[in-house]
């Protein structure tokens, strides 16, 4: 079944790929590499980024958060998930990446990539963040508004791009380790060596805690328990000059990560390694060719607690879920002529997913009585072209198309009692289809201090095997699956303003409005139908289809300031979104509302101290509004606004060596996470102190 001629046909499209590149680098035309040669990274950033809103993470920002993740470090540059917890305590599940209110479920929208390899799970779309160490990145390169002129499927949102950091960024050995509330531990180490005309780099990471109780105080029963968590994470990377423009860039990476959800029956675990190879050629006919292979692997087990939370059952027993991806990418920049950048390119991707896992528990047996299997696969094939011009200093135009072939085949689910009987098979038909997308820009520089900007955009996503195929419970909430569910679909267009009187000084405004149509959102059944889709959920339990509703409309705007004194460095950012749901039919009450887990501001504020030498420090400022944590915008659902202060410190002390200290949630404060049965609130990371020594540059 899954050995099918979609397969193999991916299988042949990645081999024309990297064989293309081949060709194109025995090519004797005579090359001119650019002025600036960054070992290790990709081509040089496209002309026509200049006419979109982009914000760029360096290497120092991405360290200055006071829980030392990635997740913190994406929030401040706008990137949000579905939930207010980091991956310390949020189910993996739940740990999607979007922008600009486009959220209302936990699938990205936003596209991740590392080194320009996808980043999302094949089954369930969600982000492995304990993988992705800030110590081994070199940069993160966001670009709000939809991205599918060049990229595939999934830059509804926005792009996310990560970068390895180079042997120019690392020091040849570095080592941390870090101390902090509730027995908690941080390490990690690498080493970067020159080798030959390139270089590698190899590092690891490690975090464990005891965890803090979920479960605010006040709703808190003996059932409650701290929510412990263990991750690791490894990774290896090569890069070496093949001969001529040519350099290769090998790269494995492989985590671990288990985490308990404060109850019993609720740990939960997941695993991956990820392989790739990109080639680049800096020559007169700029290319680069990348394949990868990606394995995933998730086990999770979720609880049901009775009103008094005295008593807790399991509710579902996912003990395995396997997940695979391979794809590949090729783009081509022929030279034309100065100021003029032609992007040419195909990409393809085959991801296949399923979830094994035991439901409908039985107390007076003790046991679960029926099992499920279900899962599928999909497909997605699409080239593009992308033209940018620049026709005098203070103009730049940018305009791209992109076709892909989609299908999503081999859909199944299959339920058996356990004790024996007949099993239940549910085959659902294949789909396939076209989907054209793109984007255009410019940017026009009236003044030597001031740039215009201007971009309309389209953009897409399928919907992930776990939306399609995959029903389940959290507690007393059900949420059934849907497998006619049709890819969304983004319109959107923005126009901004960048203002830098000085080279240290930066002020930008950007006005977007986006419709999301079909967007696949997690709807509450009512009435009669709430009986068929979830029969047995108690009362107090609510149970929930995926369903395309018409569109999510949002609208806003983004500032930031960015002002470079000395030794200090000042950002600041703020958003305003106001995200509505536009929905008839079974979904009308929706009508008007907003988005789950959306809300209508962010602001973010951060100062750095950073001498060349001696102690430097960060302060980072955040604030975030009231949301919903369900789709009909209940008042008992309605997660508080919060304001939350990280701190941090380093102090040179011998040589190489750095005592570092830091603090998360200076002030303590109650972060609303989520609510189970409509009453008990899930909170965020309470205060936590760390302390620790740092050996390296």
């Amino acid at each position: 079944m899954i050995e099918s001629k979609r397969t193999r046909f991916a299988g042949m499209v990645l081999t024309t790929l990297l064989g293309a590149s081949a060709a194109i680098a025995a090519d004797p035309m005579p090359s001119s590499p650019p002025d600036i040669v960054v070992i290790g990274s990709g081509l040089r950033q496209p002309l026509g980024n200049a006419a979109y809103d982009v914000v760029t993470i360096d290497r120092n920002e991405l360290a200055e958060t006071g829980s030392g993740r990635l997740e913190d470090a994406l929030r401040d540059a706008g990137v949000s998930r579905f939930r207010r917890a980091d991956a310390r305590s949020a189910h993996p599940t739940s740990q999607g990446a979007t922008l600009r209110g486009l959220g209302g479920n936990a699938a990205s929208r936003a596209l991740v990539l590392l080194d320009g390899v996808p980043q999302a799970d094949p089954f369930g779309g969600q982000i492995s963040y304990p993988a992705l160490d800030p110590s081994r990145l070199g940069m993160v390169r966001v670009t709000r508004g939809g991205g599918s002129g060049v990229y595939g499927p999934g830059a509804l949102a926005g792009t996310i791009e990560l970068e390895s950091a180079g042997l120019e960024q690392l020091a040849p050995g570095w080592a941390d380790v870090e101390y902090g509330s509730r027995d908690s531990v941080n390490a990690d180490a690498g080493a970067a060596v020159k080798l030959g005309g390139g270089f590698v780099t190899l590092g690891g990471s490690y975090a464990r805690g005891d965890g803090f109780i979920p479960t605010r105080k006040r709703d808190r029963g003996p059932v409650d328990k701290r929510a412990p968590y263990r991750q690791w994470s490894i990774g290896g990377r090569l890069v070496q000059p093949l001969g001529g423009d040519i350099e290769a860039q090998a790269t494995v990476n492989a985590f671990g990560d288990k985490r308990n959800r404060g109850t019993v029956f609720t740990d939960n675990k997941s695993k991956g390694v990820d392989g790739s190879l990109r080639l680049v050629g800096r020559g007169k006919w700029g290319w680069s060719a990348t394949g990868w292979i990606q394995h995933r692997r998730l086990s999770s087990g979720f609880a049901s607690v009775n009103t008094a939370r005295t008593v807790v059952t399991p509710s579902l027993d996912q003990y395995a879920v396997p997940a695979d991806g391979v794809g590949g990418r090729f783009e081509l920049r022929p030279p034309v002529a100065q100021d003029v950048e032609v992007r040419l390119g195909v990409d393809g991707q085959y991801n296949k997913g399923r979830t094994k896992e035991n439901f409908t528990f039985s107390v007076p047996l003790n046991q679960f009585t029926m099992n499920r299997i279900a899962g599928g696969n999909n497909l997605d094939l699409g080239g593009f072209a992308e033209a940018s011009v620049k026709p005098s200093d203070a103009l730049t135009l940018t305009a791209s198309g992109r076709i892909d072939r989609w299908w999503i085949s081999d859909g199944t689910r299959r339920t058996r009692p356990l004790a024996g009987g007949a099993t239940t098979v549910l085959d659902f038909p294949d789909r396939k289809g076209w989907r054209p997308t793109g984007r255009a820009g410019l940017a026009w520089k009236p003044a030597g201090a001031v740039t215009l900007r201007a971009a309309a955009y389209l953009g897409w996503r399928l919907p992930t095997l776990n939306e399609l195929y995959r029903p389940f419970r959290v507690g007393s909430d059900s949420t059934v699956a849907n497998d006619a569910l049709k890819p969304e679909r983004l319109k959107g267009v923005e126009i901004g303003v960048d203002y830098r009187p000085l080279s240290t000084l930066r002020f930008s405004a950007t006005l977007f409005a986006n419709k999301l149509e079909d967007a696949i959102a997690n709807v509450t059944i009512t009435g009669a139908q709430r009986a068929v889709l979830c029969p047995g959920l108690p009362g107090n339990g609510a149970c929930r289809q995926r369903q395309n509703i018409d569109a999510i409309r949002s609208r806003g705007v983004e500032l930031e300031a960015n002002a470079r004194a000395g030794d200090f460095d000042l950002d600041l950012s703020y958003a305003f979104t106001d995200a509505r749901v536009h929905a008839s039919g079974l979904s009308a009450p929706l009508d008007g509302l907003r988005p789950a887990q959306t809300p209508r501001h962010q602001l973010n504020g951060a100062i750095a101290w950073r001498p060349a030498k001696g102690p430097s420090a960060f302060v980072v400022l955040r604030y975030v509004s009231n949301q919903y944590d369900d789709d009909q915008n209940s008042i008992s659902t309605r997660l508080r606004g919060a304001v939350t202060l990280d701190a941090g410190a380093s102090v040179p002390v011998w040589d190489r060596f750095r005592v570092v200290a830091r603090v998360e949630n200076l002030a303590n404060k109650l972060v609303d996470v989520g609510y189970s049965n409509g009453t008990v609130l899930e909170r965020g990371t309470p205060r936590t102190l760390w302390i620790g020594l740092h050996w390296g540059g």
